[in-house]
């Protein structure tokens, strides 16, 4: 039982130093600060809110995100659900504004223990 645990300690250890960093995606969220992603923006990304879906590079991602943070006021924001496979991830979060709940989509790339975002979806 004593191997058990630490084994399992060992490898739990493990898993959580290999997870990428998402905290400044999940505040940016949790503030509406649309701006504060623009460090995590891949070059090019998939966004996809209502009314909008395109690939565009990240300067005009941050772009789309503050037009509807302007309209949908953050009024929290929770992860859901968050996965990392070798040098990917995803996390599935819960937006809530003072008209609508909205479920967040984003995946990203890992480079030196930061999320890189790939894709943002917004319903």
């Amino acid at each position: 039982m004593k191997r058990f645990l630490v084994t399992f300690a060992l490898v739990f250890s493990f898993l959580s130093m290999q997870a990428a960093d998402i905290s400044t995606i999940s505040n940016a969220f949790s503030s509406g600060n649309a701006s504060g992603l623009s460090s995590a923006m891949d070059s090019e990304v998939d966004v996809a809110i209502p009314g909008s879906s395109k690939k565009t590079n990240g300067n005009d991602a941050v772009a789309l995100l503050n037009r509807f943070f302007s309209g949908n006021k953050p009024t929290g924001f929770s992860v859901v659900h968050h996965a990392d496979k070798n040098e990917s991830g995803f996390f599935v979060g819960k937006l809530m504004t003072a008209n609508k709940e909205y479920r967040v989509n984003v995946t990203y790339r890992t480079e030196n223990n930061k999320a890189i975002i790939q894709s943002i979806r917004i319903e």
